[in-house]
């Protein structure tokens, strides 16, 4: 007796989405991140300016020039840390882009690969509504162990981060702080009374090498996706993806009998 291939990743496929992804961080980092290269002299020319804006205003019989040039740093302070944090949320947005992509095509794939062998909406209906977790339970069960992989730890980590720059305070805030506090910037690092418990999402950052660790994650997650999974690999497939099964099947029996 055969065994009948449930799922099949092309190889020209999975080219693509590495291909297209790569291309997604490559642009997003000159386009857009490159900007934030060189925000230190940014910061100085601004103090530089505001003392040219100013300078019309300097009367030596009554101000202190020192004044005049610590306000001028002030400014450059100032500027900087608003840069500063433009950077940080421009890089979290291509971070929340990047996730949301891979999400989409994987679930994109599922359904698909589904649709080859089974017939109804539900099932594909519940793909597409599945949590995360439920998308890695639904993986376990067809035989592709992802729970102990490096990549999967990446792609969790990078799901927190996500909801919580998307929606603030919640349950993922709880969980970054539990599984993955090193996306939380501590102010006090180093300091007796610094602790996770007190960061919240004001305190969400991903620096540049976390962000090439996820799509690190993202191309190693495509990559061991296997060629062909079989019908003999499946165990016990989750409680909801069984019971979307059921009544494609029950709905199509009933339809048939019309």
């Amino acid at each position: 007796m055969s065994d009948y291939v449930l799922f099949q990743m092309w190889g020209p496929f999975r080219q693509s989405l590495i291909a297209g992804h790569l291309f997604y961080v490559e642009q997003a980092r000159k386009r857009l991140l490159s900007q934030f290269e060189d925000i230190e002299a940014e910061a100085d020319k601004a103090a530089e300016e505001w003392l040219q804006r100013s300078s019309g205003r300097f009367d030596p019989d009554r101000h202190d020039p020192g004044d005049f040039y610590e306000a001028a740093n002030d400014a450059g302070i100032e500027f900087y840390a608003l840069l500063s944090d433009m950077r940080d949320q421009t890089r979290l947005s291509v971070v929340a882009g990047m996730f949301h992509e891979w999400d989409k095509q994987l679930r994109d794939w599922l359904v698909r690969e589904i649709q080859h062998w089974h017939r109804g909406d539900a099932a594909a209906q519940k793909v597409w509504s599945a949590d995360f977790v439920q998308i890695a339970e639904l993986l376990e069960s067809i035989g592709w162990p992802i729970g102990g992989a490096n990549y999967f730890k990446m792609l969790d980590a990078c799901r927190l981060v996500v909801n919580v720059y998307k929606h603030g305070k919640g349950k993922s805030l709880e969980d970054l702080k539990q599984k993955y506090p090193e996306y939380l910037d501590d102010p006090f690092h180093g300091a007796a009374f610094s602790s996770v418990e007190y960061r919240d999402h004001t305190h969400l950052k991903v620096s540049d090498k976390q962000f090439q660790a996820f799509s690190d994650g993202i191309v190693a997650f495509w990559q061991a996706v296997p060629e062909n999974i079989f019908e003999s690999k499946v165990n016990d497939v989750p409680d909801w993806f069984g019971k979307a099964i059921l009544k494609d099947r029950t709905g199509h029996k009933q339809a048939s009998k019309q």
